[in-house]
């Protein structure tokens, strides 16, 4: 199923990274920033998402919108802090399908 807008694809994203689902990450990131492998199984072995806050959503034509976002985490590895990580990030829709770009400086 195709994400309607940009922040549907974001919120789909985040709920990806909560359950290491590299697949659906990779297949929803933009042909020409995507990475070759996110390697979950490491990286979210220490970390408990805890939440996910959408600030701002900005569709800025026809094939390109913004999120701002604040996902809240914890991190095991630095004795369970609580932290946040605050992103704007960037989407494009090719054939009517949105794709994650990239995150833009905030």
């Amino acid at each position: 199923m195709r994400a309607p807008s940009a922040e549907t694809l974001m919120r789909s994203r985040y709920t990806a990274y909560t359950l290491d689902l590299e697949t659906y990450l990779l297949n929803t990131w933009h042909p020409k920033t995507r990475p070759a492998s996110l390697n979950l199984t490491d990286f979210d072995r220490h970390i408990f998402w805890l939440g996910l806050q959408v600030k701002q959503s900005k569709t800025i034509s026809e094939h390109e919108a913004t999120v701002e976002f604040i996902a809240r985490f914890k991190d095991n590895s630095q004795h369970g802090k609580a932290e946040r990580m605050h992103e704007i990030s960037q989407f494009l829709r090719l054939e009517n399908t949105w794709f994650y770009v990239q995150a833009l400086p905030n």
